[in-house]
């Protein structure tokens, strides 16, 4: 079966995260990704760290299936090879420094006119506009602009939070934003041109604390436990482990006390009525419920929770990740390739019998270089020279 996208050929100057995020993605549903990179380190992302098994974890997740060229885009030839290049792509992401692609002779106004078909997704840390167009943007920095650091975190400390959630919004908007011009393209045909900011991404996930505070005092932080339900977070039982429930409607509360707690009356007590006063008596209603947890183990405290249809998780540590049950009963995890060997994959988020899950390796740096310079018409003479002169 073919992939959905195995018609589409993508070129991307892309590093670190939210870019290549993009197009990992759209390699997994068959689009040729070529990755354009440095000649020497290639991606600085590759080096962030070696935990995955010697590949840097970041690369191992977001570089998957696609294909590795080095090319020193300031030179005159390297310039050339990026052009033929896009005369053959569907797709050209970037997400250079704020002017950069620019400098090297690839501003908009050429590429509409040179290649008219081609959908460009720039990828920028603040728009391409506004006082913030030209700051350097990393995740954290991100995620202290929109708020997410003010919401995150306990009372007493604000944190970030754990994974590069400015980067996986940026990315995935990236990616269903090209989704969506390569329906319009078929349907009316031509490119276009697209823009995307991690700002952005992270502004729309924050709408719910910044509706919550309008007219009121701001969202609080209250560590793993959710600001504005309660009970709903972690909890601790009697032998050492945590149960997190939530509980989404008075219904469920009372269902709570009278199987889980076996206290049917406490569902009446006065400060823990409604939602409003759980919330508010949060510390007490903490206390009363661990209470009766210290009294049981985990595995009991969840065997309650299934007979009264409350929604539970177990708190696990990232080492038992890829052993999660869950994902071993659905066969979620498969293997790739990659230079230093294979690494364990998850299968795409999205799982449909229609097309099948694609795992081609990760790439070694420039791995595709010398097959995709003679794919582009370049003689073993010409490749040669542009080794010697440090072009790719």
């Amino acid at each position: 079966m073919a992939l959905p996208l195995s018609h589409v050929t993508v070129v991307s100057l892309e590093q670190a995260i939210a870019a290549p995020l993009a197009t990992r993605h759209l390699a997994d549903l068959g689009a040729r990704v070529i990755k354009v990179e440095r000649p020497g380190g290639g991606d600085f992302a590759r080096h962030y760290d070696t935990a995955a098994r010697g590949l840097c974890s970041h690369f191992a997740w977001a570089n998957r299936s696609k294909e590795s060229i080095t090319l020193d885009l300031k030179s005159a030839a390297g310039k050339e090879v990026l052009a033929r290049l896009l005369e053959r792509a569907d797709v050209f992401v970037q997400n250079l420094a704020p002017g950069a692609v620019e400098r090297l002779g690839f501003d908009d106004e050429r590429l509409r006119r040179d290649y008219p078909d081609l959908i460009v997704c720039h990828v920028s840390g603040y728009g391409a506009d506004g006082p913030y167009r030209d700051k350097k943007a990393y995740d954290l920095l991100i995620q202290a602009e929109t708020g997410v650091v003010s919401v995150t975190g306990s009372e007493e400390a604000a944190a970030k939070a754990g994974i590069p959630v400015a980067d996986i919004a940026g990315g995935m908007y990236a990616y269903s934003s090209i989704l969506a011009a390569l329906l319009q393209r078929e349907r009316e045909g031509g490119g276009c041109v697209l823009h995307v900011s991690l700002f952005d991404g992270l502004c729309e996930w924050m709408g719910f604390p910044a509706y919550f505070s309008l007219g009121r005092d701001p969202l609080p932080r209250t560590g793993a436990s959710h600001a504005a339900i309660a009970p709903y977070g972690p909890f601790a039982t009697g032998d050492g482990r945590t149960i997190l429930f939530s509980i989404q409607s008075q219904r469920e509360w009372r269902k709570f006390c009278a199987v889980v707690l076996e206290r049917p009356g406490f569902a009446s007590d006065a400060r823990f009525a409604d939602n409003s006063q759980r919330v508010r008596n949060r510390e007490a209603l903490q206390e009363e419920i661990e209470s009766v947890f210290a009294e049981m183990t985990a595995s009991e405290v969840a065997e309650k929770m299934e007979r009264g249809q409350i929604a539970y998780a177990e708190q696990r540590e990232l080492e038992a990740f890829w052993e999660h049950p869950q994902l071993a009963a659905r066969g979620r995890v498969a293997e790739v390739g990659s230079p230093v060997g294979p690494l364990p994959a998850l299968l795409p988020a999205t799982a449909s019998k229609a097309w099948p899950p694609r795992f081609d390796a990760i790439p070694a740096t420039g791995e595709h270089t010398r097959a995709l310079l003679a794919e582009l018409g370049y003689g073993s003479e010409a490749i040669e020279g542009f080794e010697r002169d440090d072009v790719v």
